[in-house]
């Protein structure tokens, strides 16, 4: 197993070689962002670890440039900052989970063996259902020709139903998908939001693709339909 460990704080990266290294991986540094982004385009890794503070271009940067240029390998970033809005933005331009500084070491490596587990999957660069289509790194969204003007938390619903179409999504699962999870769950936050995102992908276009399922949740219909 190859893992990959971005970081230029040069005692945290030999610490981390060390211990992956005791654990049986092979380990590759690099110091900023451009070796980064070179290395996984000459290697393949099992995992990269990817902290966020870099030189040259930031974890944000890189992460976002190895999904755009087909690599898949699960990425774990690091990063010194604990506000939701920096966790959320990693994981929306494809790191699979991360990690807030001072860490522990247990922890980092039992994250990385699971994610490691999970290997890499693809994700495709479009989202598409029917004519209701997305780009997660652009953030961009259209109903057939027709952009859509969405806010974040209306774009952030809509990539959970495109990325599970025809399935039935229960209230707590999107809330725990979409929101913080200390969100209280008594809210009608969801069925809010569902109705927002409905004014703008489905009514506007005379079609009823976002459904409710009566006592289990929404679903996201393989295909639009008039409304009956």
């Amino acid at each position: 197993m190859r893992v990959l460990v971005v970081e230029d704080e040069v005692r945290t990266a030999g610490l981390l070689r060390r211990g992956l290294e005791e654990s049986g991986y092979a380990v590759d540094i690099a110091a900023d962002g451009q070796e980064a982004l070179w290395r996984a385009a000459e290697f393949p890794y099992d995992a990269i670890v990817l902290d966020v503070l870099l030189p040259k271009l930031d974890g944000f940067e890189v992460c976002g440039e190895l999904r755009k240029g087909g690599c898949w390998a699960p990425v774990l970033m690091l990063t010194a900052r604990d506000a939701v809005p920096y966790r959320v933005r990693g994981l929306d331009v494809g790191a699979d989970d991360y990690l807030t500084k001072p860490f522990s070491f247990a922890e980092l490596f039992a994250r990385l063996r699971a994610l490691i587990r999970r290997g890499a999957a693809e994700r495709p660069p479009v989202l598409q259902v029917g004519d209701l289509r997305m780009d997660p790194a652009s953030r961009r969204a259209w109903r057939g020709a027709v952009e859509l003007e969405l806010t974040a938390k209306e774009f952030a619903l809509l990539e959970l139903f495109l990325r599970h179409p025809g399935e039935v999504l229960t209230r707590t699962r999107i809330l725990e998908s979409v929101w913080d999870f200390a969100y209280d769950g008594a809210s009608n936050i969801v069925d809010q939001y569902v109705a927002y995102l409905r004014r703008k992908i489905d009514r506007p276009f005379g079609v009823e693709q976002l459904q409710t399922v009566r006592g289990a949740g929404y679903r996201l219909r393989d295909g639009a339909s008039a409304p009956g």
